[in-house]
């Protein structure tokens, strides 16, 4: 069971099946398995992720993957916003890397929505309880119990048809051409897929590379009207608050690792399909190459940007304020070898799928200036990138 080298030319001809493979895509590097040689479920929570049970777990599985053939073995999965939660990793019997043009090549958009007056969609919460929530947290910052955080809802939906993955999956990367696109099977056999606009961190040898995304504004369809949103983000004092927050606790997290590190004082702009984002390269090297991509990427989750600052506040108001368990929303998702190198894209602008039933996540970044309105407008754009691959943009 020997992986295959990593193809120039890979011959996609029409989108592949998908069907209990794991699929990622990046600019650097894309991969697709076949079959699981081994599932690690442990949870990663450690002080030290290496020195923990789920390193030692996982150094084990990749021996053994050795000695079963797998020459160079490599993790994927995904991994809960909440990392004392097990993890839904798996060490699969073969894999090929691609380039991600070949795939986007074959995408298609394919998938026949089903009828939006025969589906169940239900809010969670409703507007109010959200509108609520962010008022609540505001009130929080305002008595100076913390600084920010990010609150997250919902969009179950029941189709009356069972969706069609490869084309669902098809239609999200032919919508999304320029995202870390991902497909997971899941363990309870759902399937948790997307089109993440964030990477979390990726690894090769000693140097490692981190793009954070905090503070966003939808975009307009004129040219003119699209780059004056774009330039009134950058002027918001407000997103460039919110966006200092992630950027500065990151580089407390990742100075004592790095040999070098650069962090710009200032963001830069990027956009997806539907939304601005300010964005900042943090570049660096690192003390110990030995340190896995894994390992640095379960050191900085979640940053800031998908729980709030400080961080252990954060998650204490959202587990009071939030009527559900993210799972794997917002947590992670990716790949790491066993020479440390991979890849870990925050796990946004996603779903899980299970036949009929599927489950949309967004969230938004609340600091002490934010408007509760605002803030529920801001998660219905971002749910927009799913609903239209699933052909239900009204839905939201």
């Amino acid at each position: 069971m020997l992986e295959k080298e990593q193809a120039e030319n890979p011959c996609f001809r029409e989108f592949p099946s998908l069907k209990g493979r794991f699929l990622f895509t990046s600019g650097w590097r894309s991969l697709i398995t076949d079959g699981c040689f081994q599932r690690l479920t442990l949870p990663l929570s450690g002080v030290n992720p290496q020195l923990s049970a789920s390193a030692e777990s996982l150094a084990t599985a990749f021996r053994h993957a050795r000695a079963a053939g797998i020459s160079r073995p490599v993790v994927v999965g995904a991994i809960p916003f909440d990392t004392r939660q097990p993890s839904e990793l798996y060490i699969p019997e073969s894999y090929e890397f691609f380039d991600r043009q070949q795939l986007t090549a074959v995408a298609t958009v394919a998938l026949n929505p089903p009828a939006e007056q025969a589906l169940y969609v239900r809010q969670v919460p409703e507007k109010n309880v959200f509108t609520s929530m962010v008022a609540r947290a505001v009130e929080a910052m305002k008595r100076g119990e913390l600084d920010k955080v990010v609150l997250s809802r919902l969009l179950n939906i029941h189709s009356p048809e069972s969706m069609d993955l490869q084309a669902l999956m098809s239609q999200i990367v032919q919508q999304n051409p320029d995202n870390y696109h991902f497909h997971v099977p899941l363990s309870s056999g759902a399937t948790l897929l997307g089109a993440s606009p964030e990477l979390l961190l990726r690894k090769q040898a000693n140097q490692f590379y981190s793009c954070p995304l905090a503070g966003s504004a939808k975009r307009a369809s004129d040219p003119l009207l699209d780059q004056r949103s774009g330039q009134t983000l950058m002027n918001s004092a407000k997103d460039r608050h919110e966006h200092r927050l992630v950027t500065d606790a990151m580089r407390d997290t990742l100075q004592p690792v790095s040999e070098t590190l650069s962090v710009p004082e200032v963001p830069e702009l990027v956009t997806t399909g539907t939304l601005w984002h300010l964005a900042t390269s943090i570049r660096g090297t690192l003390k110990n190459s030995h340190e896995s991509a894994l390992s640095l990427a379960t050191l900085l989750h979640p940053t800031p940007a998908l729980s709030g600052f400080p961080h252990s506040q954060a998650l204490a108001l959202i587990r009071q304020l939030e009527p559900f368990d993210r799972h794997l929303f917002g947590g992670m998702v990716g790949w790491c070898d066993d020479q440390g190198n991979g890849e870990w894209a925050v796990t946004i602008r996603c779903a899980t799928v299970d036949n009929q039933d599927i489950t949309l996540f967004a969230g938004a970044g609340v600091v002490p200036a934010s408007n509760p309105e605002s803030e529920w407008l801001e998660t219905g754009v971002k749910l927009t990138t799913m609903l239209k691959a699933f052909g239900l943009e009204q839905s939201r």
